[in-house]
């Protein structure tokens, strides 16, 4: 097996005492996941690479049928970035093609619409039909000087709203489907009102009885707020074994209450910290994922836990 993965098996309790403090290790899972990044794949839970695909990606989701929805960097062939679907044979159709910068996200939703977000400038949410038919489209209210840290992962809402982090705007927006601005949860640390600490949102999850999860990129830090925008969880360095938030880009919330993060820049700075992370609402380390490679994840879906697949939708 390549790298150093961690493949958890059985039940395994263990502490490790850094600086003082007791961090419980739970070791007791496994999982498959489609890993988007500079690498494209799916992994199963031996750790092994089952699927490949050979271009860059910044988002994707595997449906409840196989298919994949790939959201591509920018390349030669697609200089603003595309979104495409890959089926289980193999076919591959185009779905979306940039017309600006890049492309950052693309949300299936239960209707069969992608929710799409481009940056550049006119950055823009845009929700399109299987043949990249425009059914809703507005403007994004972001920073126009960076493009690239305008927006991320967009996500339509059941009640039919979008959920739209703005990086350099230290906010997830949430918008109507009329685009108009129905709120705001600030990712500023308090007392940062300079924004010298950089927790820019990256992935933000809706989940549970109206609680907003977020992955705050740069700053290290994965925050989960109630209905009111208050604060009730954070997950910093300090909680963990190690450094091991190097740029937590994506991030799901999986059935039982935990969560998975993904550390984009570990590998970079460390082959030995992980690039995935899952924890329990105690902060305990319940699964990693280390491949000992420089190239990050920048998102990703649990696929099964066990070799049991997950409900769908994915909380991601």
């Amino acid at each position: 097996m390549n790298g150093y993965r961690i493949v958890l098996l059985g039940w395994l309790w263990f502490s490790l005492c850094i600086v003082g403090n007791t961090f419980s290790i739970a070791v007791e899972a496994s999982h498959s996941f489609l890993a988007c990044g500079q690498q494209t794949y799916i992994v199963d839970g031996s750790g092994q690479k089952i699927w490949t695909y050979p271009h860059a990606t910044r988002d994707g989701f595997v449906l409840s049928d196989g298919t994949r929805i790939l959201t591509l960097s920018k390349s030669r062939e697609h200089p603003g970035g595309a979104v495409v679907k890959v089926a289980l044979d193999g076919n591959e159709s185009l779905i979306w093609k940039g017309t600006q910068s890049e492309v950052n996200s693309a949300h299936p939703t239960d209707a069969g619409t992608f929710v799409i977000t481009e940056a550049g400038p006119k950055p823009r949410l845009l929700e399109v039909d299987g043949l990249g038919e425009i059914k809703k489209e507005f403007p994004l209210v972001c920073q126009q000087a960076n493009h690239h840290m305008q927006t991320r992962m967009a996500r339509k809402l059941v009640d039919g709203t979008y959920l739209v982090p703005h990086l350099l705007d230290f906010g997830v927006f949430q918008y109507g489907s009329d685009g108009k601005i129905l709120g705001k949860l600030d990712t500023t640390v308090a007392g940062d009102e300079s924004h010298t600490i950089h927790t820019w949102p990256f992935t933000a999850i809706r989940h549970g009885d109206g609680q907003t999860l977020v992955c705050c990129t740069n700053g290290n830090r994965v925050l989960d707020s109630d209905n009111s925008g208050k604060i009730v969880w954070e997950l910093p360095n300090r909680d963990l074994p190690g450094e091991w938030l190097q740029d937590p880009c994506g991030g799901q919330v999986l059935p039982n209450g935990n969560i998975v993060v993904t550390s984009y820049a570990a590998g970079k700075k460390d082959p030995r910290a992980p690039k995935l992370i899952e924890v329990n609402r105690e902060k305990q380390v319940i699964w990693t994922y280390i491949d000992g490679l420089p190239v990050g994840i920048h998102h990703f879906q649990i696929l099964d836990t066990d070799g049991i697949k997950l409900d769908d939708p994915a909380q991601k």
